[in-house]
């Protein structure tokens, strides 16, 4: 580059103020538009002169280089330190504007939260109420469901019981029918046999009939004669009363070895006399001429007992009315009942001890003993009297309470309202239903159905005994 082209070539630099940055001590900083040449030579110069000269332009040209290099380089320091604070004043400006924000959406945010929670408060309230009313009713419907369910306990019970109080009719009713059966089965024979008898006693009456016509002609002839026949019926007579008197004498030699015969009173006497075997025997009954056939056990306890009622098989009813339980029925051999009024005057004649003995359908054998027994006359109902009470069949007496009246189906002398003999079944000294019944229904052992109209003895096996032999019989007190 010559120095024509360095004085056409201007350069205009505008240099800030900056603190702390001082120029060289032989370069002015001012405000003033510089030069980047020197003042112009006069024409009129020498050659030395322009030598010189171009030396001083060349090192001022150098120092102007350096000094220009020195305040760019100022100039960088002061534009990164103005940049620097650009950006910690623009930081700060937008930390304080994102704390703005931030505070600006929290408090939005915390009202917006406040009406939530208000919101959610009375939403909670609403629950509330709303949940309270769900568990009153609720607690309302557990009561009623609570109500239903104790009512529909309360009808099954009463259901069960009719249940079994219909099965306790069937069987009852199968009983009957079956009885029912049996007696038409037994009257159709007995009708048949009538009416063959009818035909027999019409056959008859046509023969008495043709020998009444026949006698009433002999007897219209025979009135002619009417002094022959008188003298003939008087003969007649006298044969007659002579017959009479031999007849009453062989009676009277034929009974003197039967009365001797029924002298015994009770099978203890009949023990006594020699016999010890069990059977059927015959005695005469205290204060009377009546001869009884009884069975007498002598083995049980040292035999002597003459029996009053025994079952062994269930092939007699029970269930019959107030003559037949006084009287008697059935067998002596087999299951009967000797009879109330024999049972009233043997027992009250002396001191008696009854003896029950029981047996049920696993083999299980147990008694009950009274030590003094007797029942009252047909006037007292058969009143029932007995004391000292022992044995294995329970540890209380199943027998009822003594002057308890004996009733039947068709005489009720209970204390209940029920009719116990028709509940029970049978006739038995029943005071309320009581705690024994030996008259009631033979069920099978093979039945397993709890029935209260069976046999009963309860404080040995309960209301339901399902016995399979059942025995009473007396002996004296003092045998």
């Amino acid at each position: 580059m010559d120095s024509s082209s360095l004085k056409r070539r201007r350069y205009t630099f505008v240099l800030p103020e900056v603190e702390h940055c001082q120029p060289p001590t032989d370069f002015q900083v001012t405000n003033d538009l510089q030069r980047d040449s020197p003042p112009e030579a006069e024409p009129d110069s020498s050659q030395a002169k322009q030598g010189k000269a171009q030396k001083e332009r060349s090192s001022w040209q150098e120092r102007k280089l350096e000094s220009l290099e020195s305040a760019m380089e100022n100039n960088t320091q002061w534009l990164h330190k103005l940049e620097n604070f650009i950006q910690e004043n623009v930081r700060s400006g937008m930390d304080e504007i994102k704390r703005t924000a931030v505070h600006t959406q929290t408090a939005a945010m915390l009202e917006m939260g406040t009406n939530l929670l208000s919101q959610s408060a009375e939403q909670t309230r609403k629950l509330t109420d709303v949940e309270t009313q769900v568990l009153n009713q609720t607690s309302r419907l557990e009561i009623q469901l609570l109500e239903y369910s104790l009512f529909t306990n309360r009808l099954e019970k009463h259901i069960l019981l009719q249940t079994q109080e219909i099965s306790r009719l069937s069987d009852k009713n199968s009983f009957l029918e079956q009885r029912l059966l049996a007696l038409e089965a037994r009257y159709g024979r007995e009708l048949q046999g009538l009416q063959s008898e009818k035909q027999q006693l019409q056959e008859l009456l046509e023969r008495q009939s043709r020998l009444v016509g026949q006698l009433q002609g002999e007897l219209g002839s025979s009135t002619l004669n009417s002094t022959l026949l008188q003298r003939q019926q008087a003969v007649l007579t006298d044969t007659v009363q002579q017959l009479l008197a031999m007849v009453n004498h062989c009676n009277e030699i034929s009974s003197m070895p039967k009365a001797e015969s029924l002298r015994f009173r009770d099978c203890a006497e009949i023990l006594r006399s020699g016999a010890s075997e069990s059977g059927l025997y015959s005695i005469r009954l205290p204060n009377s001429t009546q001869t009884v056939k009884v069975f007498c056990d002598m083995k049980t306890r040292g035999g002597g007992w003459t029996v009053l009622q025994h079952r062994t098989n269930g092939s007699v009813n029970f269930h019959r009315g107030w003559r037949d339980y006084k009287v008697g029925f059935g067998e002596p051999s087999g299951e009967h009942w000797l009879g109330n009024d024999i049972i009233h005057r043997l027992t009250n004649s002396q001191e008696y001890s009854l003896h029950v003995q029981l047996k049920d359908r696993e083999g299980n054998e147990a008694f009950s003993h009274y030590d003094r027994f007797y029942i009252d006359g047909e006037g007292h109902n058969y009143s029932l009297h007995a004391e000292g009470f022992s044995g294995t069949a329970g540890r209380s007496s199943s027998l009822t309470h003594s002057g308890t009246q004996f009733s039947t189906k068709d005489r009720d002398n209970d204390h209940c309202t029920c009719k116990c003999a028709q509940l029970a079944s049978g006739g038995w000294w029943f005071e309320a239903c009581g705690p024994s019944n030996l008259n009631g229904i033979y069920y099978p052992p093979s039945s397993s159905v709890v029935r209260y109209n069976g046999i009963k003895w309860y404080y040995w096996k309960g209301p339901n005994l399902m016995a399979t032999t059942t025995t009473m019989m007396v002996r004296p007190a003092n045998f």
